[in-house]
C-alpha cells in the first residue's frame, strides 16, 4: 500500500522519497512515491514542532515571552476571537477589547474584502503585546471568505486528480497567499470522508469517499501548506463525512462501531498524524462508542480530544475547536472552559469573551483546571508562533496586495488543477478518442447556448459538425423532431452546462440514439442523476466539473485523443458511477470504431470474447491480446486473462509478449525488405556473396530467395546449445523418449531431458564477466565466441533436398545478411528505420533493457536448459544463445504495435503519412508465392490446396499473408478486405510442449469469426 509521509521527530527530520534524493522542506512535494522507512511508526512529532525543538533561539524566545505573562494573559493565548473585517467604530472597539484587554492568542476574520482584512490585521498586530496568530478558514482558497481573490476548485473536484504533486503545489500556493495577507494558520484541509451523498454540510468540501484517497490528498495539501510556513489544520475530527445533520444547526451523531470509525472516519486523521501534520480541529459531533454521555459534543469530550486524539493517536500538535458559537455546541455552559478541559489547545471563542475567559480563570483558581495544563498549552502556542514567523510582529504591505495575491502563476495553477480533474467516467467500446475522419457529427447543447462557444471552436479544428440547442420545456412534438434529426448522425455529443435538468427530463427519457452518444458535463457530477437513464445508456461520459474556457478546449482535445485525461471519480454518483470510476485517454490511446460503419457486425465480432475465454478455461494459454483492424481502423482490441494464473497480473494492452517466429516478419523481414528497397541485393544473389563463412561449403550457392521461401535445403533447426554443454558432465544421453531417474524434465510429447549437466569451462558464467557477455537469462551469461560456434555448425550441417522445409536457420542467415549490408546490429537497424519513426515504444529485442519485468508476460518455465521462468528473455533457444537477438525470434511487442507494422505493409509501405517501404517492394514480398508450397517471400500464407494444414481460417482468401509464432502468436493481413488480425498469447507457459492452442484452433476460430462478421 502506497502512503505519503511528512515525517518529523527525533528519528526522521525530512520527507522521504523512494528513488530520489531527500528534498528540503522548501521544495518537498508529496507524490506517488512517498513511503515510510522500515521501522518507523507513530507517534510522529509534527515537523514544525520538531524544527522548533532543534532551535535554541526558539526556546529562548518562548521562555522570555512566557515569563512576562500573567495567568490571565496565558489564558488569553488559548482563545481565537472571530471578528468582521470592517472598520466601524463598534468593530474597532471589539478588536481593542479582544487584543488589548483580553490579550487573545489569535484572530479569525469573517468574510469581507481583502484590503479591509489586511488593514485590521496590521492594526491588531500593533495593539498586541504578543504577536497574534491570524487564522483563516480557506478550504478552497481565500475566495471562501474574501471577495475578489482567486477561486480554486472545491475539494471534491480536486479529489479526481491523480497527480498529488498538484495538490501539494496548491497547498504551497495557499501558504504564499496566506503569508501575503498576514495569515499563519489555515483551517484546512477537510479530512472528512464524505460517503453520505445527503450530507448537508461537508459534501463538496471533502476530497471524496475513499478513505485512502482522502488521506493522500489531505497529506499532500497539508505538507504543501506547512512547507510554506503556514499551519495546516485537519478537520473535523473524528469525522463529519457520514452525517445528515449540519453541526452549525444541531448536533450530528456518529452511530458507528469503533471498527467502522477506524477504517473510515478516523483513517485520514490517523494518516495525517503519522505524516507529521501540525494542526487538528475537533468537530461538534456525538460519538457514542467513544463518549457515552449522551448529547456531549466531541469538541467537549475528554474521551475524544484527550483520550483518543492526544493519547491513543499520539497527536502532539495544536488542537483547535470548531467554532463554539455553532448550534451543535453553543447550548453548553462555559463552553470554552469545557473545551479546554477536554484537551483542546485553542478555542474558537463565541462573542461573550469576558465571560468565557473569567470562567477559565475561576476554574484554575478552584483547581478544576490545573494551571500546569494552561502553562503547557500556552508554551505550545508560543512555540508555534515562533516557528510560523511571529517572533517579530509581521505587517501586511497594503500597496499592490491584490496583484500579489492574484498572480499569473496562481491563475495557471488553477487552470492546471481544473484540467487535471477532468474525468472520462466510461468509454464503452472504446468510442473515444474520436477519429478526425469522422463525418456526420451532431452537438446537442443543454443550457445557455453561448457558454460552450470555446468547446465548439476547438471541435471545429478537428471535424465539421451540426449544432442543436435543446430548449427548456420543449413540446413533445418538437422533442420528437429533434430526436429524429439527431438520428441521422453517426456521433452525438451532448454538452451540459445547466445544473437544473428537470425541464429537459422528458426529452432525455426517450433519447436513446442508435449512434454512439457522448455526454460532457460542465457541471457538478450529481447533476447527471436528473437524466440518469440517458446517461447510463451513453457510450462515453466526460465529467469536466465547470464550463471554464480552458476546460472546454481541453475536453475537445481529449475527445480527439490530443490531450490526456486520467481523472478518477472522487465520490459515487448514485448508481451510475462508483468512486474510482474513470478511463485514461492519452494521445497514445488507439482509435476504436463502430464495426457496422466498416461492414462488420458488432454482435458477431463480440463472439471472439467467448472463444478467447474458452481457451483460458481449457488451459490453452493464461492470457492473450487480440486486435482486429479494418481499413486502418481498430474495430476490436481486447485483453483476456492473466500473465500466469488468476492470482498474477491481469493482461493489459501495454504488456509485452514474446513474438517467437512472428519476429521473422515483424523484424528480420522488414530489414531485408528495406535493404532490397535500397538496391543492396537481388533475390537471386547467393547468400555466400555477403557471408564469407558459407563460401566453399555446400551452402555456397544458396540464394536469398530460397531462404525466404524456405526452399534452401537447410534443416528446420539446430540444437546449438548442445555445443556449449560439457558432454562429460552428465550420465547417459542428454535426451530420451521416456522418463526415467535421469531424464526427469519433459520437453515434448515423447522427449525427456536430463537437466543435470554443466556447460563447458569458460563458455558460461552466472554473472557477466570476461568474455561471457551474451545474456541468456537472469543467471546465465554466454561466451561471445559461441556465435562462431553457431556459424561453424551452420556451415557444416548437411543440406537436404530443396523442397519446402520450414527453417529457422534460413532466417538466422537472413539476419546475418541484413547486419552485413546495413553495417548495424539487427535491433539497431530496425529501431532506426521502422520502430522509432513509427512511434513503436513497446517493441524491442532484449526488452529488459527498457522495461520492468512486470510489464513483460512470462513465456515459459524452462526446467531443463535455463532452469528458470523466462520473463523478458526470449524463449527460443537458438535466439537465446545469440544473446537474445536473432533472425528467427527474439522480438517482444504488443498486439497494438504489431498491428501498426502490418497496417504499414497493408498500406503499401506507408503509415501516418510517412513512407517506410516502396509500394513495389511491398507488392513483391506480399504477393509473390512459391510454386511448390503455400509460402511467400518470408511470409506465410493460407494453404488453399490442403485446408487442414492451413494456418488460417477456411474463409481467408489466398491473398492473405502473415506469420505465426511458437509461443502462441500470429498476425495476418487480408489485402482483399483491408483486414489486419493480431493474436498474442503465452501458450507455452508453463510448459512449452503442451499445445492446446493448436488443438483447439483458437487463432483460426477467431479469424473465421472476423469473416463471419463481414457476411
Amino acid at each position: 500500500m502506497k502512503r505519503r509521509y511528512l515525517f518529523a521527530g527525533l528519528v526522521v527530520s525530512a520527507f522521504f522519497v523512494v528513488g530520489a534524493k531527500t528534498p528540503t522542506l522548501k521544495d518537498t512535494p508529496i507524490g506517488e512515491n512517498f513511503h515510510a522507512p522500515p521501522g518507523v511508526s507513530a507517534p510522529i512529532e509534527p515537523l514544525l514542532l520538531y524544527q522548533a525543538s532543534q532551535d535554541e533561539k526558539c526556546r529562548h524566545w518562548v521562555d522570555s515571552v512566557y515569563k512576562r505573562m500573567s495567568l490571565k494573559e496565558k489564558v488569553g493565548q488559548l482563545f481565537i476571537y472571530t471578528i468582521a473585517p470592517v472598520q466601524t467604530k463598534r468593530n474597532m472597539q471589539l478588536l481593542r477589547d479582544a487584543v488589548h484587554t483580553y490579550k487573545v492568542g489569535g484572530l479569525l476574520f469573517s468574510g469581507g474584502k481583502i484590503q479591509n482584512q489586511a488593514t485590521l490585521t496590521n492594526e491588531a498586530q500593533r495593539m498586541a503585546r504578543c504577536p497574534l496568530l491570524i487564522t483563516f478558514d480557506g478550504e478552497w482558497g481565500l475566495s471562501m471568505r474574501l471577495r475578489g481573490t482567486p477561486v480554486f476548485p472545491r475539494n471534491m473536484v480536486l479529489g479526481c486528480i491523480q497527480d498529488n504533486r498538484l495538490i501539494y503545489e496548491y497547498g504551497r500556493e495557499m501558504a504564499r497567499q496566506c503569508r501575503e495577507l498576514g495569515v499563519q494558520v489555515n483551517f484546512a484541509p477537510v479530512a472528512d470522508v464524505n460517503i453520505n451523498p445527503d450530507n448537508p454540510v461537508i459534501n463538496t468540501r471533502s476530497f471524496g469517499e475513499d478513505p485512502m484517497q482522502v488521506a493522500d490528498k489531505v497529506i499532500a495539501y497539508a505538507s504543501g501548506l506547512e512547507s510554506g510556513k503556514v499551519l495546516s489544520v485537519c478537520k473535523h475530527f473524528p469525522g463529519h463525512g457520514d452525517t445528515d445533520v449540519d453541526s452549525h444547526k444541531a448536533l450530528p451523531v456518529l452511530p458507528f462501531t469503533r471498527e467502522r470509525l477506524d477504517s473510515v472516519e478516523l483513517y485520514p486523521f490517523k494518516e495525517a498524524i503519522r505524516a507529521g501534520v501540525s494542526g487538528m480541529m475537533v468537530g461538534h459531533l456525538q460519538v457514542p462508542v467513544i463518549e457515552p454521555i449522551g448529547g456531549l459534543p466531541s469538541s467537549l469530550s475528554r474521551n475524544v480530544v484527550y483520550g483518543l486524539l492526544t493519547e491513543e493517536l499520539a497527536f502532539k500538535g495544536l488542537i483547535f475547536t470548531d467554532a463554539l458559537a455553532m448550534k451543535g455546541v453553543s447550548g453548553n455552559q462555559s463552553v470554552c472552559l469545557q473545551a479546554l478541559k477536554a484537551g483542546n489547545d485553542m478555542v474558537l471563542a463565541p462573542r461573550r469573551l469576558k465571560e468565557e475567559i473569567d470562567a477559565v480563570l475561576a476554574a484554575v483558581e478552584k483547581g478544576e483546571l490545573p494551571e500546569e495544563e494552561i502553562d503547557a498549552k500556552c508554551r505550545k502556542i508560543l512555540t508555534y508562533k515562533y516557528i510560523l514567523g511571529l517572533k517579530d510582529k509581521p505587517f501586511v504591505r497594503l500597496s499592490g496586495l491584490g496583484s500579489r495575491i492574484n498572480t499569473p502563476q496562481t491563475r495557471d495553477l488553477i487552470r492546471r488543477l481544473n484540467l487535471a480533474a477532468i474525468t472520462v467516467l466510461n468509454n464503452k467500446g472504446g468510442v473515444l478518442p474520436l477519429h478526425p475522419d469522422l463525418k456526420e457529427v451532431a452537438i446537442l447543447n443543454v443550457g445557455d447556448g453561448g457558454k460552450t462557444e470555446p468547446f465548439d471552436r476547438e471541435i471545429k479544428k478537428y471535424i465539421p459538425f451540426t449544432r442543436f440547442q435543446l430548449r427548456k420545456d420543449l413540446p413533445e412534438v418538437e422533442q420528437q423532431k429533434l430526436r429524429d434529426s439527431l438520428a441521422a448522425y453517426r456521433r452525438v455529443i451532448v454538452t451540459v452546462t445547466e445544473q437544473r435538468l428537470a425541464p429537459y427530463q422528458s426529452f432525455f427519457a426517450r433519447f436513446v440514439p442508435e449512434a454512439p452518444a457522448i455526454y460532457v458535463f460542465y457541471t457538478p457530477a450529481k447533476s447527471m442523476l436528473q437524466i440518469q437513464r440517458a446517461v447510463s445508456a451513453a457510450e462515453a461520459v466526460v465529467l469536466a466539473h465547470a464550463p471554464h474556457d480552458d476546460v472546454q478546449e481541453r475536453v475537445a482535445d481529449i475527445l480527439f485523443g490530443k490531450a490526456t485525461a486520467d481523472g478518477r471519480l472522487s465520490a459515487s454518483v448514485g448508481g451510475l458511477f462508483s468512486a474510482g470510476s474513470g478511463v485514461t485517454i492519452t494521445p497514445h490511446t488507439p482509435f476504436h470504431f463502430v464495426p457496422e460503419e466498416y461492414g462488420l457486425k458488432s454482435e458477431v465480432l463480440s463472439r471472439i470474447d467467448s472463444i478467447a475465454l474458452e481457451g483460458i478455461k481449457e488451459g490453452a494459454y493464461p492470457g492473450c491480446q487480440i486486435l482486429v483492424m479494418k481499413d486502418g481502423k481498430t474495430l476490436y482490441d481486447r485483453c483476456f486473462g492473466h500473465h500466469t494464473d488468476k492470482h498474477s497480473e491481469k493482461v493489459k494492452p501495454t504488456d509485452l509478449y514474446d513474438l517467437a517466429s512472428l519476429s521473422k516478419t515483424t523484424g528480420t523481414l522488414l530489414a531485408v525488405m528495406k535493404l532490397y528497397d535500397k538496391g543492396c541485393f537481388n533475390l537471386t544473389d547467393k547468400v555466400s556473396d555477403y557471408l564469407p563463412f558459407l563460401r566453399k561449403t555446400n551452402k555456397e550457392n544458396l540464394t536469398i530467395r530460397e531462404l525466404l521461401l524456405h526452399q534452401s535445403g537447410l534443416p528446420s533447426g539446430l540444437v546449438f546449445y548442445q555445443e556449449a554443454i560439457d558432454k562429460k558432465s552428465y550420465k547417459g544421453s542428454l535426451f530420451k523418449q521416456s522418463k526415467d531417474a535421469l531424464h526427469t524434465v519433459r520437453l515434448g510429447a515423447r522427449t525427456w531431458g536430463n537437466p543435470r549437466f554443466r556447460f563447458n569451462k569458460g563458455m558460461a558464467a552466472e554473472t557477466k564477466s570476461g568474455d561471457c557477455i551474451l545474456q541468456v537469462c537472469d543467471s546465465l551469461w554466454l561466451n561471445q565466441s559461441f556465435r562462431e560456434e553457431m556459424q561453424r555448425k551452420i556451415a557444416e550441417v548437411p543440406l537436404k533436398d530443396k523442397n519446402y522445409r520450414y527453417s529457422d536457420i534460413g532466417f538466422i542467415l537472413l539476419q546475418m545478411l541484413a547486419e552485413e549490408l546495413s553495417g548495424k546490429p539487427l535491433d539497431e537497424y530496425l529501431w532506426q528505420e521502422f520502430y522509432k519513426p513509427m512511434g513503436l515504444e513497446r517493441t524491442a529485442y532484449l526488452p529488459l533493457r527498457y522495461f520492468e519485468k512486470k510489464e513483460i508476460v512470462p513465456s515459459a518455465v524452462d526446467r531443463f536448459l535455463r532452469k528458470t521462468t523466462l520473463q523478458g528473455f526470449v524463449h527460443d533457444e537458438s535466439a537465446a544463445f545469440q544473446g537474445g537477438i536473432s533472425g528467427n525470434a527474439g522480438l517482444f511487442s504488443t498486439a497494438r504495435e504489431v498491428g501498426k507494422v502490418y497496417q504499414m505493409l497493408l498500406n503499401g509501405g506507408e503509415l501516418d503519412g510517412r513512407r517506410y517501404l516502396s509500394k513495389e517492394t511491398c507488392a513483391l514480398f506480399t504477393t509473390d508465392k512459391s510454386k511448390i508450397s503455400r509460402r511467400g517471400l518470408g511470409f506465410d500464407k493460407p494453404d488453399v490446396v490442403n485446408e487442414s494444414k492451413s494456418p488460417c481460417a477456411v474463409s481467408a482468401p489466398a491473398s492473405v499473408y502473415g506469420h505465426t509464432g511458437f509461443t502462441g502468436t500470429c498476425a495476418w493481413v487480408d489485402p482483399d478486405n483491408g483486414l489486419v488480425y493480431v493474436f498474442l498469447s503465452n501458450r507455452t507457459y508453463p510448459d512449452a510442449w503442451v499445445n492446446i492452442l493448436s488443438k483447439m484452433a483458437i487463432r483460426e476460430k477467431i479469424q473465421e469469426t472476423i469473416y463471419e462478421a463481414m457476411k
